[in-house]
């Protein structure tokens, strides 16, 4: 299968302090893979590596070209959709105004029209809220509106930092739900981090496990999960 993502011997650093070491993981298209690992691990920081928002070395490759050398506009501008932790949303900002931020490097307006349209499909909430300020919704209708302003790049890549974070499990339950029809819909690659190990299991193809900045364990989704060391660390049982 082709890879949307392949990372090889990736380091990245917060000035002179190595965070990963020599990490290679990979994403294929159409498919989700997760990265667990405790708190400090490196997953955060992998994502912002992909993305070029940290220093980095090593190899990043999207649909088998490199972006290792490029800026974080031009990774955006490549097609990938990085939905950071905290949400991230421009709460000033309405709905709408939001999710034609997240459009702002395309310039085909009726395209973008059909886009708002397809997201609103996913997360008909939003559609109601269009004119309300985003600071003003729910958590949850927040962590809606962070995925729908990525969806609105219409990426090739997803990134999905930590959605469950501070939300209600029926909200969990929706959200992933529709990452797994946007997945199947779509056809649509996601590298998901996750501190919910169960949740992120359910929901990837593959997996791979961080420890302190190194991968440690990778496999199916499944044999991950029958893994005893995820099994203990993760999973409590």
């Amino acid at each position: 299968m082709t890879r949307a993502l392949d990372v090889s011997g990736l380091n990245a650093f917060y000035g002179d302090i190595k965070v990963l070491d020599d990490v290679s993981f990979a994403v294929e298209q159409g498919r989700v893979t997760t990265l667990l690992g405790a708190n400090g691990a490196g997953k955060t920081t992998a994502l912002r590596a992909i993305c070029g928002m940290v220093r980095r070395s090593g190899k990043v490759d999207l649909d088998g070209g490199t972006i290792v050398n490029l800026s974080t506009e031009d990774i955006v501008r490549r097609g990938v959709a990085h939905v950071p932790d905290g949400r991230g949303t421009f709460k000033n900002q309405t709905v709408d105004e939001n999710l034609r931020l997240g459009a702002i490097t395309r310039r085909n307006g009726p395209e973008i029209g059909r886009d708002l349209d397809m997201v609103f499909s996913y997360f008909p909430i939003l559609k109601t809220r269009r004119q309300q300020q985003a600071g003003l919704l729910s958590g949850g209708e927040q962590q809606m509106l962070a995925v729908a302003r990525a969806l609105m790049l219409r990426p090739r890549l997803l990134l999905l930092d930590e959605p469950s974070f501070g939300l209600a499990p029926l909200i969990v339950a929706e959200i992933f739900e529709i990452f797994r029809r946007l997945n199947r819909d779509e056809k649509l690659a996601i590298l998901l981090v996750e501190q919910n190990a169960s949740i992120a299991l359910d929901f990837a193809d593959h997996a791979y496990v961080l420890e302190t900045g190194r991968i440690v364990l990778q496999g199916s989704a499944e044999e991950i999960r029958r893994d005893d060391m995820v099994s203990k660390s993760y999973l409590g049982y």
